[in-house]
């Protein structure tokens, strides 16, 4: 039986997962242009069509709206030789209940979420939508059932070095574990590795609008899923259909700036939770702003110090904490559950229901299954043999083979301090949570910097770009930056609310966003959404 997962790499791991929603972080080098379908080789990729069935989805709730439907599509291995191997992509879809125009695709960020299983559980969200279309979307290369990634069982000694209550403490033991993860990722992952990332899944992307049958891309991608629709704009231009962006990624900052970024945005989003949570006698942290916010910061330290056992044996320290902070604050639906968890944790020392928030609900419990990448030869796996680690897997694969800056160990030991004040400064409490993501990329091999130099100025029809202003995931100047940098056909989108995009929380956004792919109707540039609890 495995041994279980070093204390300090589960905590990396579960550090990967956690920055799924906002942070822009194997291998790709420059993208060759984007082919047209007519290109020797990549023609028979363009012509298939998908067979659709109820069977193909396995097991299914019976609450759906509609009967959800599967099927996929073959794509190649490596676009820059397309006979060299092949892989199969897992797709869903609700059929449109309305006259269809064709099909819109979601995408529901991540990178690594399965956008099958999202559709399966929360595509009662969008059956506005199926007035007008088939609803529509696809388990990305490397994830879920299309040739999933993973970095093993966790069968790895700990190195000698302890950093007791500092995760930061030892450098050089946390970048020695940082490479030996890379390597367990390269080692399980299987022939996808090498060929994960955006780019790769944007040319996936437009073999599958073909597929479906539609002449454009009529496009729906939240967080992660907007620089998937940034980069498909880039590459194919004229294939752009109606294109909505919701709660916009960077395409530009290098990976620092982002971490300080999202530790900002992170406290912004406490400071208003606690500020909420002062108001009510239940809240754990008393009934005095500044105070609960000491708290808080106090509670951190206290469980790096000396961290509570879970419920799988394992101890859940103060950083786990700040993860499940981080997934709590995505929403204002969330707000009385984290409430409650935060009062378990504090009055009961109990982490159950606080270790429900840690990666949305993910945890890393031994063992992990592992291995699902291998030996698939690019067809689709199971349900029950995607590996428990795929998600984490694939967020780091795919936001490390999107960024192109590899400092050196030398680089990281010489810069650690000065960074480390650096996110102190943004957050207390978040700061060096997500300046351990910043280097879960070292000991993988450099990213593209196709996004960051290509795409802009891009050549297409109008699109909208949804910012809000108290996302705690993508700041709102994301948002007007990746407009400014695609140039005219951006049209922004303001909702002057909170939480991690605007579609599912913002009865406004949600009209807006309705209106545009259904009828074309744009709102004015720089037009804004108020907070629903104004109305």
């Amino acid at each position: 039986m495995p041994t279980k997962l070093s204390d300090r790499r589960a905590s990396l791991l579960r550090r990967a997962f956690s920055g799924a929603a906002g942070l822009a972080l194997l291998c790709a080098g420059l993208p060759a242009a984007a082919a047209d379908e007519d290109d020797a080789g990549l023609a028979r990729f363009y012509d298939q069509r998908i067979s659709w069935s109820a069977k193909a989805c396995g097991s299914e709730p019976g609450d759906r709206p509609e009967p959800l439907q599967c099927g996929k599509v073959t794509v190649p291995l490596d676009y820059a030789h397309p006979r060299a191997g092949t892989l199969e992509l897992a797709l869903a879809r609700y059929r449109a209940t309305g006259d269809s125009h064709g099909s819109v695709v979601l995408n529901f960020g991540g990178p690594g979420g399965s956008g099958v299983q999202e559709l399966a559980y929360g595509g009662e969200e969008f059956m506005d939508l199926a007035e007008g279309y088939d609803i529509v979307s696809f388990d990305p290369r490397g994830v879920g059932r299309s040739s999933p990634v993973s970095c093993g069982d966790g069968d790895f000694e700990a190195p000698e070095e302890e950093t007791g209550s500092d995760p930061l403490g030892d450098p050089q033991a946390v970048l020695r574990e940082l490479r030996q993860i890379a390597a367990d990722c390269a080692e399980h992952s299987g022939p996808v590795l090498p060929h994960i990332g955006t780019v790769n899944v944007a040319r996936d992307l437009d073999v599958i609008r073909q597929a479906l049958g539609d002449k454009k891309l009529n496009y729906l991608g939240f967080s992660y899923g907007t620089r998937l629709g940034a980069v498909y704009a880039a590459q194919f231009p004229d294939k752009v259909g109606r294109l909505v962006l919701d709660g916009v990624d960077t395409l530009t900052e290098p990976l620092a700036e982002q971490g300080i970024a999202g530790a900002k945005g992170q406290q912004t989003a406490l400071e208003s939770f606690l500020d909420w949570c002062v108001r009510d006698i239940a809240c754990p942290f008393g009934q005095d702003a500044r105070t609960a916010r000491e708290d808080v910061v106090s509670l951190v330290r206290s469980l790096d110090e000396d961290p509570v056992p879970t419920a799988f044996g394992g101890p859940f320290s103060g950083q786990d904490l700040v993860g499940a902070l981080g997934q709590g604050l995505y929403s204002e639906d969330l707000w009385p559950s984290l409430e409650r968890a935060l009062a378990s944790l504090v009055e009961d020392g109990d982490t159950r229901a606080i270790e429900s928030f840690g990666g949305g609900g993910f945890a890393l419990p031994p063992p992990v299954r592992s291995g699902a990448g291998e030996g698939t030869e690019g067809t689709l796996v199971n349900e029950e043999d995607i590996p428990l680690d795929n998600l984490p897997a694939a967020l780091m694969a795919v936001n490390c083979a999107d960024d192109p800056d590899r400092p050196t160990a030398e680089q990281v030991t010489r810069d650690l301090a000065r960074l480390r004040a650096d996110y102190e400064r943004a957050s207390p409490v978040f700061g060096t949570y997500r300046l351990t993501q910043v280097l879960m990329c070292h000991g993988r091999p450099k990213g593209t910097d196709f996004i960051r130099e290509q795409v802009k100025d891009v050549d297409t029809p109008k699109m909208l770009l949804v910012g809000t202003r108290g996302d705690p995931a993508t700041p709102y100047r994301w948002t007007v930056e990746t407009a400014e940098r695609l140039g005219s056909s951006a049209v922004v989108l303001d909702n002057r609310s909170e939480g991690h995009t605007g579609y599912g929380s913002s009865t406004c956004v949600h009209r807006k966003v309705d209106d545009f792919l259904l009828h074309g109707s744009l709102p004015a540039d720089g037009s804004s959404c108020g907070s629903d609890e104004d109305r």
